[in-house]
């Protein structure tokens, strides 16, 4: 074989062995509804980002992975009121790889985080939580995490990538909006709260406190 067509193929061979273990290490993440993650989280805060240090994430010399500690300024706390009643720091892998996110630590911007609260009280956020700037947010959405979301905690919201798209259960709400924007996050996850009426029924809702008729249609988002 010719070889500079050898080394050729040495290097694409390289460089797609190198992206396929990219792929097998980048951070994955099932689709989520908003409200879905609001539900799944077990805490809910508003809060600047005043510093961040990179630290070790065992005291196990045998562990390499890193962590982020950003230290917070909470601003207010929408859940997880039973476990922390003020949240100082909060902890994500260092590495994308393992859904570390990055946060601007300037004290300034203010931000919506959702996260876990781990055995020794710590919190753990990753890119699979819900974590957007508060300005980002929609005044619906802003305005759910009172209350309406966690109202819709016992309703399942299901994606539809393609028709036909039915619900199978009472309690489901269709998140279409990748079917009808190609785009998951779209009118529907920035308006709408799924939430569970007094028949056990659930269907999007978009306004002030839900009144028993006033639910829109789930063809309808």
């Amino acid at each position: 074989m010719n070889p500079l067509l050898s080394t050729l193929l040495f290097s694409l061979l390289l460089l797609l062995t190198l992206r396929i273990q990219e792929l097998i290490e980048a951070c994955s993440c099932a689709p989520a509804h908003p409200q879905q993650q609001i539900c799944d989280s077990a805490l809910v805060i508003r809060a600047k980002i005043s510093s961040e240090k990179v630290i070790a994430s065992s005291e196990d010399p045998l562990h390499t992975h890193k962590m982020i500690r950003y230290e917070i300024k909470q601003i207010k706390m929408f859940k997880g009121f039973e476990k922390l009643k003020d949240v100082q720091y909060v902890f994500t892998p260092f590495d994308s790889s393992l859904c570390g996110v990055k946060l601007e630590a300037n004290n300034k911007k203010q931000y919506l985080l959702t996260g876990q609260i781990l055995d020794d009280g710590k919190v753990l956020i990753h890119l699979c939580n819900y974590i957007e700037p508060w300005d980002d947010l929609t005044f619906s959405q802003k305005k759910s995490l009172n209350q309406r979301y966690q109202m819709g905690c016992g309703c399942k919201i299901s994606t539809c990538y393609m028709v036909p798209c039915s619900i199978s259960t009472p309690n489901e709400c269709l998140w279409t909006d990748w079917l009808i924007e190609r785009k998951l996050y779209g009118h529907q996850a920035k308006h709408y709260a799924c939430i569970k009426r007094s028949d056990g029924t659930c269907s999007w809702y978009r306004g002030g406190p839900p009144p028993e008729k006033d639910f829109v249609d789930i063809s309808e988002p």
